[in-house]
């Protein structure tokens, strides 16, 4: 899911807890889902942030030299704009956007079976 089109709110939402205990039956397994998650779209804007401000990279290093871009500073505010990664990856959880397996449920459920 592209996180410059998610619906997911920019500010914290109380949710009942008992919501991310849905597809897993464990609190904790869904945390991590969604840590895991969040990191994976923070290096996500985290590395399309750079490419758009490398453009605006200037190769002196003088501090006299020193200017704003307006461009640059509407791109930065734009991402400024964005939900977080966490509010992103919570959104997506909730709605069921998020492909998850756990290995080792999955080895001690092929144990059993045998």
């Amino acid at each position: 899911m592209d996180y410059k089109k998610s619906k997911a709110p920019t500010n914290t939402v109380t949710h009942n807890l008992m919501d991310f205990c849905e597809g897993t039956n464990n609190i904790y397994e869904s945390v991590v889902i969604m840590s895991k998650r969040a990191n994976q779209i923070a290096v996500q804007m985290k590395e399309d942030l750079s490419k758009k401000l490398k453009e605006f990279a200037s190769t002196n290093d003088n501090l006299e030299e020193t200017f704003e871009n307006r461009e640059q500073i509407e791109i930065s505010r734009y991402y400024e704009k964005l939900p977080k990664p966490t509010l992103i990856a919570a959104d997506e959880f909730l709605h069921h956007n998020i492909y998850f397996r756990n290995p080792a449920k999955s080895k001690d459920n092929l144990n059993t079976e045998a």
